[in-house]
């Protein structure tokens, strides 16, 4: 291992519990690779469950305290983390790329999209209310209070580590939460700077602590099983969320999951081709398609679909594949060989069964874990990548000509997150955006995030929303006070 970088160095490699850094109890380390060369970054404390035993302690014994504080306390310590999240953009996101391979113009991204989360739930602090009526007999007043739901596994993915992070740990804090938090093992150390930051901006010890390990199911089943932890948020796959959604039953604890997509982009013949090719470059290509938003199969009118594809294929080609730091770069490695792999198999998979390649398709040589863009048309609607998350850079395009037969090949998942929608019909955007059996709808627009809307999905894309108005109610519980009236 090469000596890091200086924006390597200065992240805490230690698991952070009760206040402090620490190596693990064993004590173990696991290494962080760079996806672009793969070469180690660093190595990283590596918990295992006694470690997750003593953050689960210190966030128990930390939740009485942290629960009395007064809002206005909770917001500022989110407002003053939001501002130093943004006065390290630069660093934070050449964190991001050397971890994760994204360009660092999309890291930069990332992290004003990270820090906006701690500025909507600051706000959100100060606003939990509850509600007071006489009842209907007139005989009790009903008094409402919201309370913390109380400690609180946050599970965070590799795609998007920053702002993963504070999606979950904003709500949490507003509400009076305390935390664990386990970072994907792939990118730890954006969670671990996160850390730093909020301690910096004076969140107290043990309401967040920060746990780094190479096996989750050995530290995470005890957590969830045996009643501290009495709130999860879990973002990652489908199949790890139907697992701890079997480990939270045994003692039903309160669950949040963002999961698995297969986001459906439909484009009518009336669409605005050139919007249409702009927002599939968004919904396709952010963060080299490792995305849970991504769009996975792109349905178009056959009497436009000549002209879309050829104008999705000129902008796919001419992007530039490489290393996220180098300047220029447009698509950055996949986050691993693994991975990698799976979107080579799915693309050889479609084209054996008749699907054209227009653009890319092939595996490059040399170090790292890169894909190019590529865009297939004629895919046949049994191909593999119809039923599976791609999550890399392929626009799979599909014809139709029916809006009825488009709509059940749309919900034709087990998976519901998101869908596009392009057309200029107002009716038809709104009939067919009703009928979409997903939790979030793009009409005429790429992209749906922001932090102040609801994100979440419906059938196995999860439970729950994270975001908006409603994000914070995750972590809150609602409790009753009857009081009699004495008349």
């Amino acid at each position: 291992m090469t000596t890091p970088p200086p924006v390597i160095q200065a992240v805490p490699k230690q698991l952070h519990i009760a206040g402090t850094w620490q190596n693990a109890a064993a004590p173990r380390t696991m290494p962080v690779d760079n996806p672009a060369t793969g070469t180690t970054l660093c190595e990283v404390a590596d918990a295992g469950p006694e470690d997750g035993r003593a953050a689960l302690n210190a966030a128990q014994a930390a939740q009485k305290a942290w629960a009395a504080t007064a809002p206005r306390t909770r917001s500022e310590i989110l407002r003053r983390a939001h501002e130093i999240i943004l006065d390290r953009t630069e660093d934070l996101a050449l964190l991001m790329t050397l971890e994760m391979g994204k360009p660092l113009a999309e890291a930069r991204g990332e992290v004003t999209y990270a820090a906006e989360f701690f500025r909507w739930f600051a706000e959100e602090a100060v606003r939990i209310d509850g509600g007071y009526a006489t009842s209907p007999d007139g005989r009790n007043r009903h008094l409402v209070l919201r309370q913390p739901v109380g400690p609180c596994l946050l599970i965070t993915p590799w795609n998007f580590p920053l702002a993963m992070g504070t999606r979950k740990i904003g709500p949490a804090v507003a509400a009076g939460c305390t935390m664990i938090l386990k970072p994907a093992p792939q990118t730890p150390l954006s969670s671990l700077a996160l850390t730093g930051i909020l301690t910096e901006a004076g969140l107290p010890p043990g309401v967040l602590n920060t746990v780094t390990t190479s096996d989750a199911g050995g530290l995470v089943e005890p957590l969830l099983r045996g009643g501290g932890i009495r709130k999860l948020s879990f973002t990652g796959s489908t199949q790890v969320g139907r697992i701890l959604l079997a480990q939270c039953a045994d003692t039903v604890v309160r669950t949040s999951l963002e999961l698995g997509g297969n986001a459906p982009f439909i484009v009518f013949d009336d669409a605005d081709i050139g919007a249409a090719v702009d927002g599939a470059m968004v919904a396709k290509m952010r963060n080299m398609g490792e995305a849970c938003t991504a769009a996975n199969r792109i349905y178009v009118h056959s009497s436009v679909a000549g002209e879309f594809a050829s104008r999705l294929t000129a902008r796919m080609s001419a992007l530039t594949v490489g290393d996220g730091t180098a300047p220029g770069t447009d698509v950055g490695p996949l986050i691993d060989a693994a991975g990698r792999a799976k979107v080579d198999a799915l693309v050889r998979d479609a084209v054996d069964r008749g699907a054209k390649i227009l653009t890319g398709g092939e595996l490059p040589a040399g170090d790292g874990n890169f894909y190019p863009p590529t865009v297939l048309t004629e895919v046949p609607r049994d191909a593999a990548l119809t039923g599976t998350e791609i999550f890399g850079p392929v626009a799979a395009l599909f014809t139709f000509d029916d809006e009825e037969d488009v709509v059940q090949a749309a919900n034709d998942t087990e998976w519901g997150l998101v869908s596009y929608v392009f057309t200029r019909d107002l009716d038809r955007a709104l009939r067919v955006g009703e009928r979409l059996e997903t939790g979030m709808v793009g009409l005429n627009t790429g992209l749906v995030s922001n932090p102040a809307a609801p994100f979440g999905g419906v059938k196995q894309s999860g439970l729950g929303r994270e975001g908006g108005r409603v994000g914070i109610e995750e972590f809150l519980e609602y409790k009753y006070l009857a009081v009699p009236t004495g008349s």
